[in-house]
């Protein structure tokens, strides 16, 4: 299930998310994986209960697609394994909200991925096989022409429902890749109210403009309580020119 509001990977927030069963089971992802589970049985149960049988001239019991066992073993198997990954995928998408962890998330939706693109082409050489001898089979009295163009029919659209779910996980995983990318910073907006100064990523200082504060006198109304004194310039005492210290 997808979340469309906060952080999210793989279709998930990333914090862990609960799981809604009604948006689960009306999302086209479940539904699409629903129809190719039922697409599953109907090819593997028509080959299991109506796919062999005697021909006239043998009592042992053969494929109806001109008698070649192989081509019914294949589509049964095809069948079994696409029906058990139905419902291994089913509970899968179930329980990626409840993944916190993006790596398991990861894991997850690239198996789902690659195994919808594998049996999609795995189908088409099915319908291809079916097809192609059930043209070939001449005698048709005694098959059950329903079965068998039921088989041929569900192969085909199981090609569809299979390629639409790895187209659903292919966006998956790139939405999941996009989300968890790791962002550039961005510096926000200045807030102009803010008394304090914006901060700044470690590498985008901006250059100093730093201007020393001059600070000028304090003035004051009131009298000064210790005048200084008003400088006196030092005079040299005059002496008489005929004065002569006395010798002792």
């Amino acid at each position: 299930m997808e979340e469309t509001g906060g952080a999210s990977a793989y279709g998930a927030s990333l914090a862990g998310g609960g799981f809604n069963f009604h948006k689960f089971v009306r999302q086209p992802q479940t539904i699409v994986r629903l129809l190719s589970w039922i697409f599953a049985i109907v090819v593997f149960a028509c080959i299991t209960t109506e796919g062999y049988v005697n021909p006239s001239h043998s009592a042992e019991a053969k494929c109806i697609f001109n008698q070649k066992d192989s081509v019914c073993s294949y589509a049964v198997g095809i069948g079994v394994i696409a029906f058990l990954a139905c419902v291994a995928f089913l509970m899968l998408d179930a329980y990626l909200p409840l993944m916190s962890n993006a790596q398991e998330r990861k894991y997850a939706v690239m198996a789902d991925l690659g195994f919808s693109g594998v049996w999609t082409f795995l189908w088409f050489v099915c319908f291809c096989l079916l097809a192609s001898q059930w043209g070939r089979t001449q005698d048709v009295s005694g098959i059950p022409e329903d079965a068998a163009q039921a088989t041929v029919a569900f192969s085909f659209f199981s090609i569809a429902t299979w390629g639409i779910l790895t187209y659903f996980a292919l966006g998956r995983y790139r939405r999941g890749v996009d989300d968890v990318a790791v962002q550039p910073y961005i510096e926000p907006p200045p807030d102009h109210h803010s008394p304090y100064s914006p901060t700044y990523a470690p590498d985008s200082f901006p250059p100093s403009t730093y201007n020393p504060t001059t600070y000028s006198a304090y003035p004051t109304s009131e009298p000064n309580m210790y005048p200084q004194p008003q400088f006196v310039p030092n005079i040299q005492p005059q002496v008489d020119a005929g004065y002569q210290p006395p010798a002792f």
